[in-house]
């Protein structure tokens, strides 16, 4: 099982949705999300993931220019396929938008956005996004039916929900899921990420996954955070990428070495 094609750098957008949640239990202003996307700036992120939820459940309409001005890293809006979110989103103009189903009386994002049951509707919304200059991602299962509707609707990225990977209690079936669903992204022209449930003890296969580009984890670090600051659950978690990442390479290069090397003897 090939997971290491390439050694493209891997990049890790921190999701402050649950600082915001702690911020909303009082109804104040603290814990600012902003001055967390700037810490976690400090530690390492690559980007900034936000949900703006049709129930505006976490992060508030303010929150997101204040994201995109002082914080100076690529803002990747997570959001429903509303004609409400689609007009926020092209006024707001973010870095990305990463399309993802909502349902009000659900807890978080329990499984993928399905795009081959709404193809027509999401052509449009993509296109929308597209002609603003907005990247646009479709927050997907592991499915090749998705994937390929995905490609139908002219979607140049999405993401894999990993949610079942992280709970599953032996992972190898869902990690092989989302091997063959990343191959897949490749075959269309797609770029792949990855998200949801990720921690510092399970990312590291999905980091050695080559075609993957981009994690966006959150609830975890936020935990962490309570324990040993957000700064420091941002390094480890980019430590723990990389080490994913590099034990993926060095397999790749040794199994390129064992490959030539027996292609070199010829017959006996």
């Amino acid at each position: 099982m090939d997971q290491a094609p390439t050694a493209a750098p891997l990049r890790l957008g921190v999701n402050i949705d649950h600082v915001a949640t702690l911020r909303n239990a009082r109804g104040g202003r603290h814990p600012d999300p902003v001055r967390a996307a700037l810490m976690a700036k400090l530690a390492g992120a690559d980007g900034i993931t936000a949900h703006l939820r049709e129930d505006r459940r976490h992060i508030r309409d303010a929150d997101m220019p204040r994201l995109m001005a002082e914080v100076g890293l690529p803002l990747n809006m997570e959001m429903a396929a509303t004609a409400e979110m689609v007009q926020i989103a092209r006024r707001l103009g973010p870095h990305a938008v990463c399309l993802v189903p909502e349902r009000r009386a659900e807890v978080t994002t329990e499984g993928g956005l399905d795009v081959a049951g709404s193809v027509d509707a999401l052509h449009g919304v993509v296109g929308a996004l597209l002609d603003a200059g907005i990247r646009v991602s479709l927050f997907i299962d592991p499915d090749p039916a998705q994937i390929d509707a995905a490609a139908a609707v002219g979607a140049p990225v999405v993401e894999l929900h990993t949610g079942a990977y992280a709970e599953a209690a032996d992972a190898t079936a869902e990690l092989a899921r989302l091997v063959a669903a990343a191959a897949r992204t490749q075959e269309h022209g797609i770029e792949c990420h990855a998200g949801h449930g990720l921690t510092e003890a399970n990312v590291g296969p999905v980091a050695a996954i080559g075609q993957v580009r981009e994690l966006n984890i959150g609830h975890f670090l936020v935990g962490e955070a309570v324990f040993i600051g957000l700064d420091e659950a941002v390094r480890r978690m980019r430590a723990a990428m990389a080490r994913g990442r590099q034990a993926a390479a060095i397999a790749g290069a040794i199994g390129g070495v064992i490959g030539g090397a027996t292609a070199g003897e010829g017959p006996r």
